[in-house]
């Protein structure tokens, strides 16, 4: 594709000459001379001397570069639709496998690529253009919308609903049973069954080997446009906000509630029975044991106030020589 091309497909401001033929995109590192890249942290500006793209995404009021430029207002957004002009996925074709297993009750739209040993069972629901890799399991009662993309061994489980547009990466499990277990009087615990549902709105994306747990009664809900990292654990009861982004390793204990646009980073924890406001952050490895208030950015564990946990790690280095001065003092005044 011309450059001039793809500015207009991106909506960009083209700087230098439009007739530079890109054929892919890549890193500021990695790029070649007929490669795209891109440019939206600073602090990577360095870099601009030593690539050898053919051209690069840049903010609007960023310095002149030594190559051709297509400036807009946000570099890395553009960059992703870029992607999608030189990569698709490949898909599956419309069909249905002949090893595919689909009970007579169960129901799926048009143009559905069903893979080889998939398992629909008893009055599933399916919408149009859905697209089932090997090995997907699909519970009785199941109901799902359109474009909906399970990769293989992703399972939905019995009566869970699932909205349109939802991505199901490699060994996901939508409603597996929530941890409920009532204990007896000599020590044993009791199984509870799990009689609610999980729900996944629209525009929802679950990664790799996550999971979202059933609820005991009532319902599981991850909310339209959140988007659900590898190794994610959603307990039971729990509400998941809109367009909210949960990273790797992060787990919710049970009637976890989240509002829009929360932030998690990897491995944050959260206590059962907790609400989360709009757009709270919280930073790596974080364990929160408390409500937070919307609009909130916390760390570390007990989380406390990020300014005040950056205070605290300040002095944390400092410890051992602040103990010996105080030992020191407190023997003078023996």
């Amino acid at each position: 594709m011309k450059l001039t091309e793809i500015a207009g497909l991106l909506d960009c401001t083209l700087d230098g000459n439009g007739e530079v033929e890109i054929t892919g995109v890549n890193s500021l590192e990695r790029a070649g001379p007929g490669e795209l890249t891109f440019l939206s942290n600073r602090k990577y500006t360095p870099l601009l001397k030593t690539t050898r793209a053919g051209a690069v995404l840049i903010t609007k009021d960023f310095v002149s570069v030594g190559l051709p430029a297509l400036r807009c207002a946000d570099p890395y957004l553009a960059f992703a639709k870029a992607l999608e002009f030189f990569y698709r996925a490949p898909r599956p074709p419309v069909g249905v496998h002949p090893t595919a297993v689909i009970a007579p009750s169960a129901r799926i739209g048009p143009n559905a690529g069903i893979g080889p040993y998939v398992v629909i069972e008893d009055d599933a629901q399916i919408g149009a253009n859905a697209v089932l890799h090997s090995h997907v399991v699909i519970y009785r009662g199941a109901k799902i919308g359109d474009d909906f993309y399970a990769h293989s061994h992703a399972v939905v489980r019995e009566f869970c609903q699932i909205g349109d547009r939802v991505i199901l990466q490699n060994g996901v499990v939508i409603g597996a049973d929530g941890f409920g277990f009532a204990k007896q009087s000599d020590g044993s615990h009791y199984k509870m069954a799990q009689s609610g549902v999980a729900v996944i709105e629209d525009d929802v994306e679950v990664q790799a080997n996550s999971c979202v747990d059933r609820a005991t009664v009532g319902e599981t809900r991850v909310r339209r446009g959140a988007k659900l990292d590898n190794l994610v654990q959603v307990g039971h009861a729990s509400d998941v906000g809109e367009h909210s982004i949960l990273c790797a390793q992060v787990g919710l204990a049970g009637s976890s509630h989240l509002g829009k646009n929360v932030l998690l980073a990897g491995q944050v924890g959260i206590a059962g029975h907790l609400t989360l406001g709009d757009n709270v952050i919280a930073t790596a490895q974080s364990g929160i044991p408390n409500d937070v208030p919307a609009n909130t950015m916390v760390s570390g564990y007990p989380a406390i106030d990020n300014k005040l946990w950056l205070k605290c790690c300040a002095v944390f280095g400092k410890l051992p020589e602040l103990n010996k001065a105080v030992r020191k003092l407190m023997a003078n005044l023996d």
